[in-house]
């Protein structure tokens, strides 16, 4: 086996799928990329045995097909050191000895048989739906802050996708929060749902270019993700997920409208001075003000601060964990946002002003904790 390749182009696409090998592996040959040496091209794959994700590389010279695994860690931290250069990669079918060489550098390190690598799972009679690119990532980035990392609970630890002819709805929920992104301008011919593991999702949003169709098909058992060289197939998450509907407070007659960069200081500078075990931060609304206020009365630590709202609904006090309500404040971009309570023992509903795209719906929940008296 022999090819010849630009550094850049193959680290570039070496990184595109590192991130699914695990740092500690309990099968070795999992530390490794698989390259798969056919025509003029080269196939790379990466796995961790619930996804496997694979590029295609187009090579300047390539002879005597082939298989044979590379240590990931090694190969990757070699290439980065290199400038854009040219280089040939050897590798001898008998030995699995691997020889690279650029410029005047020789570098050599063994491989491994390519048999014990696991093999991607096939689809079955798959369905397939293309979405665009951007789709995905507002829908993963949006959703997956949410998503629960309980072990006993696996069908939380995911994100749920609803798929309808008029509608592509995504969930997630950790019991204490939840948040639901819905597209009216992307559909599916038939309706189903599955739910889809954090890992790959991850592993997508941050490597998915702008504006590009992604095609998807799925079965029963798993999902791939397609578009130009790249391909990622994860096993889905088994189980049924929790109505979620069901938990959204339909009745929500008090509304609170604010300025969302003022309200997230705010939140952090009081949050300092909350119990540092239940993060509460206490609201207290009254007429168009806000009173927000936290206390540690361990340490005898003790915050106010004051905010101009706009809110419509009867005088009231509520509390929640001010991780929580950061961690939805940050993955809303509107100028303003609106929270809608109806009783200080019921979810609050975090909702973007004035979203720039008519076609999105962002819906955020977030459980309210009792107040200290």
């Amino acid at each position: 086996m022999k090819f010849i390749v630009s550094s850049t182009v193959l680290l570039k696409n070496l990184q595109l799928i590192s991130g699914v090998i695990n740092p500690s592996n309990t099968l070795p040959i999992l530390d490794d990329f698989l390259f798969e040496l056919k025509d003029k091209t080269l196939k790379i794959t990466a796995s961790d045995l619930e996804t496997t994700m694979s590029v295609t590389v187009p090579l300047d010279m390539a002879e005597d097909p082939g298989l044979v695994t590379i240590p990931a860690k090694l190969l990757l931290d070699t290439l980065k050191t290199f400038a854009d250069v040219p280089i040939t990669v050897t590798i001898d079918k008998e030995t699995l000895g691997i020889e690279i060489s650029a410029g005047e550098g020789k570098f050599k390190l063994s491989g491994h048989k390519s048999d014990e690598f696991p093999i991607a799972p096939a689809i079955e009679d798959p369905t397939t739906l293309i979405l665009k690119s951007d789709v995905l990532k507002n829908a993963f980035n949006k959703t997956l802050f949410a998503a629960g990392n309980d072990d006993l609970r696996p069908v939380m630890s995911g994100v749920f996708c609803e798929l309808s002819p008029d509608d592509v709805t995504f969930v997630a929920t950790d019991a204490h929060k939840l948040v639901r992104y819905r597209r009216t301008d992307s559909q599916s011919d038939s309706s189903t749902s599955f739910i889809l593991p954090k890992k790959p999702l991850n592993q997508l949003k941050n490597i998915l270019p702008e504006n590009i169709d992604v095609t998807i098909l799925y079965d029963q058992t798993n999902a791939s993700f397609t578009y130009e060289s790249v391909n990622l197939i994860c096993r889905l998450i088994e189980g049924k997920y929790p109505n979620y509907e069901a938990v959204i407070p339909k009745e929500n007659p008090n509304t609170l409208i604010i300025e969302r960069i003022p309200f997230i200081s705010s939140i952090r500078r009081v949050s300092l001075y909350a119990n540092q075990s239940t993060h509460q931060v206490r609201l207290k609304i009254n007429g168009q003000e806000l009173i927000l206020s936290a206390e540690d009365i361990d340490y005898a630590n003790e915050a106010k601060e004051r905010l101009t709202c706009n809110y419509s609904g009867e005088d009231m006090e509520i509390g929640f964990n001010s991780k929580f309500l950061l961690d939805m404040l940050n993955n809303i971009d509107t100028e303003n946002v609106k929270l809608e309570m109806s009783a200080p023992n019921r979810a609050g509903i975090l909702l973007p002003v004035d979203l720039e795209n008519e076609h999105e719906d962002i819906l955020m929940l977030v459980m309210p904790v009792m107040l200290n008296q």
